[in-house]
């Protein structure tokens, strides 16, 4: 009898990029030319939209009318994603259902992908508001991007590292390469359809807890673990139960994930401006005793901290709940998606891979 085996296109390449580049030997992220270190942390989130959708960082000018622009989109939308019924529990259902209802008039891509990084914003503060019980604030267009957000959700006006921190996590995650929310984007674009059809897919891919879902139970690990003194044994029991670490490992690299340094070092910053993070040497202790664990039992398989597991500390610092981290990551990659679409539209075709057959032939009806 046949098995049916299926590569998960491991290997495969799909499309020439000029958007990131994912070394995963050397744990090396580069968007645009950038090395992820230079640029998150450096770079306020419009700043780094112009660089990856136009390729090349904007003067102080474009920067302000960019600002504006988002802001004023945030404006725009909110009446009408805060005038739909509560509907879906969870924050990337709602998101979905939340774009799917935009309607955008516009005919320049990077005018729909304002709209559409503005909306994802709004969307998930709003839900959240409804979710903590309340309603949501009207966003602020002089505000940037993760100034507003965090106000909307929290209630109140953030401080300044809190921003500096959200906005360096969204630079973090914009692109990565041919991740599979960027694939089914891309694959909806390569027929045609339009920009929101594209990124309301690529939410669905990102929905799924082997690609976007896990910075919640990261946090329910850390809870669970408790002290960091009782990292070690409480990780062994877990291993030895054979179940999963949440956090550790990637499909690309073999290394560490530069994002889980990248998001670290923000951390760093929050506590030096006094944000303190209350799972920070709880993490670091957990990241340690599960490296050191899993390459005893895997010594062939690198397992190594990936973006995951600093998502959920950062944040946890910010005050941000665990059932919003899904859809705030949603609000760094949108903007990768509405790049790769563009390009897809330039430079690809229809996307129409070959499968191998492997079932019965010949078969008749008695």
């Amino acid at each position: 009898m046949n098995t049916l085996k299926v590569s998960g296109l491991d290997q495969i390449m799909f499309a020439e990029t000029q958007l990131s580049l994912v070394d995963g030997e050397a744990g090396r992220l580069v968007v645009r030319g950038y090395d992820i270190e230079r640029i998150s942390g450096s770079l306020h989130f419009s700043e780094a939209l112009h660089l990856l959708w136009l390729g090349r960082l904007p003067h102080r000018e474009e920067h302000l009318v960019l600002e504006k622009k988002l802001g004023q989109r945030r404006v725009d939308v909110f009446p009408r994603l805060d005038a739909l019924p509560d509907g879906p529990e969870n924050s990337m259902d709602f998101l979905r259902y939340a774009l799917a209802s935009l309607d955008l008039n516009q005919d320049d891509i990077w005018e729909q992908s304002l709209t559409l990084c503005a909306a994802t914003a709004v969307a998930c503060a709003i839900w959240s508001c409804r979710h903590q019980g309340r309603q949501a604030l009207p966003p602020d267009a002089t505000a940037t991007q993760g100034e507003d957000f965090l106000r909307m959700v929290l209630g109140h006006q953030p401080d300044a590292a809190s921003v500096r921190a959200l906005e360096s996590y969204w630079i973090t995650v914009m692109d990565h390469g041919m991740n599979a929310s960027t694939f089914t984007a891309r694959v909806v674009a390569s027929t045609g359809s339009d920009l929101v059809s594209a990124v309301v897919a690529g939410i669905g891919a990102l929905k799924g807890p082997l690609h976007g879902g896990a910075p919640g139970p990261v946090l329910d690990m850390l809870s669970a673990v408790g002290h960091p003194d009782q990292a070690r044994a409480w990780l062994e029991a877990e291993l030895q139960a054979g179940r999963r670490i949440m956090g550790m490992g990637h499909r690309i690299y073999r290394v560490r994930d530069p994002r889980a340094a990248v998001l670290e070092t923000a951390i760093d910053r929050l506590e030096k401006s006094g944000v303190r993070s209350p799972r920070l040497t709880l993490a670091r202790a957990v990241e340690q005793a599960a490296a050191e664990l899993l390459q005893q039992r895997y010594p062939d398989r690198p397992l190594k901290a990936n973006v995951e597991f600093y998502t959920a500390v950062l944040l946890d610092a910010i005050g941000l709940s665990a059932p919003l981290f899904s859809a705030c990551f949603a609000i760094g990659r949108v903007a990768g998606w509405c790049a790769h679409v563009d390009e897809q539209r330039k430079f690809g075709r229809l996307v129409r891979p070959q499968s191998s057959y492997v079932g019965p032939l010949g078969l008749t009806l008695e």
